[in-house]
């Protein structure tokens, strides 16, 4: 876009969620600390101090992917794929916690178990929670058979007027859709059905999560009553080159307002488009295409742009978060979104600290008025934990200065920042080839490679003397065309961290057209410990990572405002809170 009027200002949202309860200098001496201890739950955090402070995570043992989040009865549900015998994946369950307000957790009971050989004795995979007309909940799942067959099984609640719905049945018509010469199903990549839709024609339809080849495919299934499923002749889509999608999930978002669309009942709307995202199991990152979709047909057509070679295009984070489910929340009509967090420490490190694995904080989910992406931002439920607040106005940092941000617990914060006043003309000029590899350009140029117009943005979790920090930054460029438009590099930069020999690096990045984020309206930030959530161009730019200082943890992490660029930049406004830790209890 051309730079006048606007060539004189540029605002730029950072969303950052850095959450957990800090790092270790080495993690074997502070495993021989827990000799002392009966269980994980009575060591002291100081000995602990990778576990978040308000994510959700069970005291111990490996978790990965949700499995069917909804609400019932005004009470919240989260079920989640678990590890009851140790802290590496194996012998899966869904576990389930409960809640009133998507913050706080009570653990209970472990919902559905391993136990049928021809349903699930290997493993009760991830799955999908449905509302059936008058509220009844209804959970599909994947199970694992004695064949070692992937096939798709119904739960059902024992008793529907317990709001905590403590106990699931499997009723004896499991299983309901199987691998079969017939349906030319791979048993081995056939798993993770859908939430269910409800079309005008009173038939429900769900989509399972398979590959042909290297195609990736959303198998159709219909169904008058939920029990008895007939496979669709041809899929709702697929794709070439993407290889198996897992967690596959199909919903309806509104056109014009945030609000969200039940899927479990039929309608007729207009007014709506479609949502088809996949988690790519071979790269572990969760794409998503915007489009139409035809009940009468059951054709869904993403929309021009949205999809570049199978579902190379937009993602809902940019980092680490994988394996999402999302439901509709009729308490507040909104659309939830959760995603798994895994590590990326070492499998010897997750045995020695009992557990692995953290699930992202509750995003909401909505269409952008362009109707092509995506808005993704923390639930406002998320900002009950804030305390003592601390606020900076209309500050200049000059090139190559750092600003310390003071008062509040930099391990565990909640963060707002906004930048202006950077004259456009001075941006660099972007290949356009560059576009599409946001990653790598980030790796070349990380936050110690001084730029025209950046790197600007915060350190997090940095030790007092600077040894080591993260860095969430941008840097603003030109690109080479006509009208002089410009675009917005975010980036998650781990370069500057004391890693051990056994963490896996990652940087991540992304681009944002910079008219984004010249009417962005800030509404809230956030930081913490061992993961670091940014949210950027009102919520369409994500990225999620996970960060294990050596130094920079607990009361020893600080946090800084920076511009390593060439040119100044104004903080037009910082608002930072010190955050409290969510309540998790009861017993898995």
């Amino acid at each position: 876009m051309a730079t006048s009027p606007l060539s004189s200002l540029l605002l730029l949202t950072i969303v950052i969620l850095l959450l957990g309860q800090g790092g270790v200098h080495k993690i074997e001496a502070s495993h021989e600390v827990y000799k002392g201890y009966q269980s994980l739950e009575t060591i002291p955090p100081k000995f602990q101090p990778y576990r978040t402070g308000f994510h959700f995570q069970p005291p111990r043992n490996w978790i990965n992917g949700f499995a069917g989040p909804m609400v019932y009865k005004g009470i919240y549900h989260l079920f989640y794929q678990y590890n009851p015998k140790g802290s590496v994946w194996g012998n899966i369950v869904w576990a389930h916690a409960t809640s009133k307000d998507l913050v706080n957790w009570e653990l209970q009971p472990v919902a559905l178990s391993a136990a049928e050989p021809n349903m699930d004795i290997n493993g009760a995979w991830s799955g999908s929670a449905t509302i059936l007309p008058g509220g009844k909940p209804v959970i599909l799942y994947t199970g694992v058979n004695s064949k070692n067959q992937q096939v798709q099984n119904v739960a059902v609640p024992k008793n529907t007027s317990d709001p905590y719905l403590i106990e699931w049945t499997k009723p004896p018509q499991n299983p309901i859709m199987s691998p079969t010469t017939q349906n030319q199903i791979n048993s081995s990549s056939f798993r993770d059905p859908s939430t269910g839709w409800l079309g005008p024609d009173n038939i429900w339809r769900v989509v399972v999560g398979s590959k042909i080849g290297r195609r990736g495919v959303a198998i159709l299934y219909k169904s008058k009553d939920f029990v008895n499923w007939v496979k669709d002749e041809k899929p709702l889509h697929s794709a070439h080159g993407d290889g198996m999608w897992e967690c596959p999930a199909f919903y309806p978002v509104s056109v014009g307002n945030r609000n969200s669309v039940d899927t479990s009942k039929s309608s007729h709307d207009l007014n709506v488009k479609y949502v088809l995202k996949m988690s790519l199991d071979d790269i572990k990152h969760d794409y998503y295409t915007v489009g139409s979709y035809s009940y009468h047909t059951d054709v869904y057509t993403p929309n021009k742009g949205s999809i570049e070679n199978g579902f190379s295009g937009l993602r809902y984070d940019y980092g680490k978060l994988y394996a999402s489910k999302s439901f509709y929340d009729g308490e507040k009509n909104r659309r939830v979104l959760w995603g798994w967090v895994n590590e990326s420490s070492s499998v010897d490190d997750d045995v020695k600290k009992g557990w692995s694995g953290v699930m992202a904080v509750p995003r909401r989910i909505w269409l952008d008025k362009s109707g092509k992406q995506l808005h993704i931002n923390p639930v406002q439920e998320i900002a009950k934990l804030r305390v003592n607040p601390v606020n900076l106005r209309n500050h200049v940092l000059k090139p190559s200065s750092l600003l310390k941000v003071h008062n509040i617990t930099a391990a565990q914060a909640d963060v707002e920042i906004a930048f202006e006043g950077l004259d456009l003309s001075k941006a660099e000029v972007l290949d356009p080839s560059w576009i599409s590899k946001p990653q790598v350009l980030c790796n070349q140029n990380d936050s110690s490679v001084g730029g025209s117009l950046g790197p600007f943005g915060l350190r997090v979790l940095a030790s007092r003397g600077m040894e080591e920090y993260t860095s969430v930054f941008f840097r603003v460029f030109k690109k080479y065309t006509k009208s002089n438009q410009h675009m917005v590099l975010m980036c998650s930069d781990q370069s500057r961290l004391l890693l051990q020999i056994y963490v896996i690096f990652h940087s991540f990045s992304s681009f944002s057209d910079l008219k984004i984020c010249f009417d962005a309206y800030v509404k809230k930030l956030q930081i913490d410990h061992s993961i670091v959530e940014s949210f950027a161009a009102k919520g369409k730019s994500c990225i999620t990572s996970r960060v294990y200082p050596k130094l920079a943890i607990n009361k020893a992490a600080h946090l800084y405002a920076f511009n390593d660029g060439l040119q100044s930049v104004k903080i037009s406004r910082l608002n930072a809170w010190s955050m409290k830790s969510v309540q998790i209890t009861g017993k898995q």
